[in-house]
C-alpha cells in the first residue's frame, strides 16, 4: 500500500495520458463545455461568495459548472481534481488549499489539457497554472500598516494573528504590514500566532494570548473572519472598548462592524473581479485564446470609518 501511494501521482498521470486525453479527443465539438469550481473551503462566507460569483459568471457565459469544497484539505482537493477531470470538466477555476501542496493537482490537470485559473490564492510554480488572478495583498497591507501606525500614535503593544501558514496570502499580508510597522520602535509585537483564517480558532488564540499579555492595544488579523473572532475574545475579556482590531477581506460582518465602530479597518478585496475574470479567461480559452497573464494583480483598498459609506460587503457600494 505504501508503495502504491508513493507512485500514485505517476499512475494518475499515466492513466490520464492513456485514457482521458483519448476521451477528450472523441468528445463532440458541439457538446457544451463545463467548468469545475474548486475552492479551499465553504466554511467562510468570503469563499462562498467567490464560488457563487464564479458560478454565476460561468452560467452567464453559457456554461455548466459545479462547486467543489476542499475543506482546507489538500487530499480532498486532489480527489476533486481527479473527479473533475474524469467527469469531463473542461476547465478548473481554482482556489488552492496550499501554495506548495496544490502544485501537483494543477500540473496533473494542465497535463491532460484542462486549463486551471487560480482565484485569490496562488501556487508556487511559475507557469503551472494557465493564469493566476490574485489580490495585491502586500500593497493592501502596506496601507493597513500605515493606518495602524497612525491610529496607535506610533506606540503600543499589539498581537498579530496569521492565516494558514501554507498560503502565500498569509505571508504577503504579514510582510506588507511589517514593512511599515517595524519602522517604529515603540510599536511592539508581543505575540504572533496562526489561526488558519478561522473565526473560532482566532477567538481561542487571542483568549490564550490575553492570559499572558493582558495589556495590549491592538490586534492585526490576516483576514476578517479572524478579526471577528478576535473581537469576540476581546468582548469576553472586557477589553473591546480600548483594543483596536484590524482585518483584511471586506467581509459583510466586518463592513457592518466598521460602521458600528467595533472594527477599526480592513483591506477590501474584490472577489467578484477575481471570480468573473477566471470564468471569462476559461471562456476565452475554449474559444482558442492561449495567451493569458501568468499573474494578474487585483488592487486592495483600505476601508475605515470615514470612507465606509463607499463600500458594501465584498466590494464597492452600488
Amino acid at each position: 500500500m505504501k508503495l502504491l501511494n508513493t507512485y500514485r501521482p505517476l499512475l494518475i498521470c499515466a492513466l490520464f495520458g492513456l485514457g482521458l486525453i483519448g476521451c477528450k479527443t472523441r468528445q463532440s465539438e458541439e457538446e457544451p463545455k463545463k467548468m469545475a469550481i474548486v475552492v479551499s473551503t465553504l466554511n467562510n462566507p468570503w469563499f462562498v461568495f467567490l464560488a457563487e460569483q464564479a458560478q454565476a459568471k460561468a452560467k452567464e457565459l453559457g456554461y455548466e459548472s459545479k462547486v467543489f469544497d476542499s475543506q482546507n484539505n489538500t487530499s480532498q482537493e486532489t480527489d476533486h481534481f481527479e473527479n473533475a477531470i474524469a467527469s469531463g470538466y473542461d476547465a478548473i477555476l481554482f482556489n488552492p488549499t496550499d501554495a506548495d501542496g496544490s502544485i501537483v493537482n494543477v500540473k496533473n490537470a494542465t497535463a491532460v489539457g484542462v486549463p486551471v485559473f487560480c482565484m485569490d490564492r496562488e501556487v508556487n510554480a511559475n507557469g503551472a497554472a494557465t493564469s493566476q488572478i490574485l489580490s495585491d495583498s502586500y500593497s493592501g497591507c502596506v496601507a493597513i500598516g500605515k493606518y495602524f501606525v497612525e491610529t496607535l500614535n506610533k506606540k503600543g503593544k499589539y498581537v498579530e494573528i496569521l492565516g494558514m501558514v501554507g498560503d502565500n496570502n498569509t505571508w504577503n499580508r504579514s510582510k506588507g504590514f511589517h514593512s511599515v510597522v517595524d519602522q517604529y520602535a515603540d510599536l511592539k509585537m508581543v505575540a504572533q500566532q496562526s489561526a488558519d483564517f478561522d473565526r473560532n480558532k482566532a477567538m481561542e488564540v487571542l483568549e490564550s494570548i490575553l492570559q499572558a499579555q493582558p495589556d495590549i492595544d491592538a490586534v492585526f488579523c490576516g483576514n476578517d473572519a479572524m478579526a471577528m473572532g478576535a473581537y469576540q475574545a476581546l468582548v469576553a475579556a472586557g477589553k473591546a472598548d480600548h483594543v483596536k482590531v484590524f482585518g483584511f477581506d471586506g467581509a459583510e460582518d466586518v463592513v457592518k462592524s466598521i460602521q458600528d465602530g467595533k472594527i477599526v479597518a480592513t483591506g477590501m478585496q474584490f472577489p467578484i473581479v477575481m471570480a468573473q475574470t477566471a470564468a471569462t479567461f476559461a471562456d476565452q480559452y475554449f474559444k482558442g485564446e492561449r495567451k493569458f497573464p501568468k499573474k494578474m494583480p487585483v488592487a486592495v483598498e483600505l476601508v475605515k470609518r470615514d470612507n465606509i459609506k463607499n463600500y458594501a460587503a465584498y466590494g464597492k457600494e452600488d
